[in-house]
């Protein structure tokens, strides 16, 4: 049944898509988020200097990035599998001016010789903010996320992944590797630390110039000095992870001791 259901939102979407001009990504991200939903057959993760997501029966290209982020990579550059886009996210200040020495971070998208993203990486500095694990866990539970057509949006639900067993980053750890913020905003029980980075984007599309700025929006226990929350938004993609629905429970508190 749940196979049944997963064809018949695929036909309904299909037969709304080819109505329209100029929707051929939407197709291809609604069929990668259709394999979510079975995360383990048709993606594999690795996590060593990087953390770098594999699709197996990849649906996306290159094109549909563009499209959906009106911009380009930072870089651009042929391999023997196809080809590698790189994007460059660098650390500015007030005046939005970069910080020296410079503070960045970057993502990868690989592509086979069909033009069909088959990675997607992270660099070591971002999984200062996003750390491997909840980075994973993130990804698995947008298999049963609930679609906004109108805002083009994911809300993933934490519920439906394992939960994981995890250190979460401390604050100066995060402050050694990203610097000070632009702000700290005081709230009862958190400190909100904000950071902006732009985009060394190649190109933008004309009306989209504000997705090449990034503001990262760091939340830290005041009483852990964890890390507990991160969003921000990148060459488009919005991103928030609450960290403490992927941990596991602790048992003394579960005993209320």
């Amino acid at each position: 049944m749940k196979k049944l259901n997963r064809y018949v939102r695929l036909i309904l979407l299909t037969g709304l898509l080819v109505t329209q001009t100029g929707c051929l990504e939407w197709l291809h991200a609604y069929q990668t988020y259709l394999q979510m939903e079975e995360f383990d057959r048709y993606f594999t993760v690795t996590a060593n200097e990087d953390f770098t997501v594999h699709f197996k029966q990849p649906r996306l290209v290159s094109d549909d990035f563009v499209a959906l982020a009106k911009l380009h990579a930072s870089s651009e550059e042929q391999t023997p599998a196809g080809k590698r886009w790189r994007y460059w996210f660098r650390k500015i200040d007030q005046n939005s001016n970069l910080v020296d020495p410079e503070i960045s971070f970057y993502c990868d998208l690989a592509f086979d010789k069909e033009d069909r993203v088959t990675e997607w990486s992270f660099s070591k500095l971002f999984l200062q903010i996003a750390p491997p694990e909840f980075l994973e866990a993130s990804f698995r539970s947008l298999g049963g996320a609930e679609i906004n057509e109108g805002k083009k949006q994911l809300r993933a639900k934490a519920e439906l992944v394992d939960k994981i067993a995890a250190d979460l980053p401390k604050k100066a750890i995060v402050i050694q590797k990203l610097g000070e913020p632009l702000e700290i905003e005081d709230q009862e029980k958190l400190e909100i630390y904000k950071y902006q980075f732009r985009l060394d984007a190649r190109e933008i599309e004309e009306g989209y110039e504000d997705r090449a700025l990034s503001e990262v929006r760091l939340s830290f226990d005041k009483t852990s000095s964890e890390l507990v929350k991160m969003s921000g938004r990148f060459a488009g993609l919005k991103i928030s992870i609450n960290y403490r629905d992927f941990l596991e429970e602790d048992d003394s508190k579960i005993a209320g001791l």
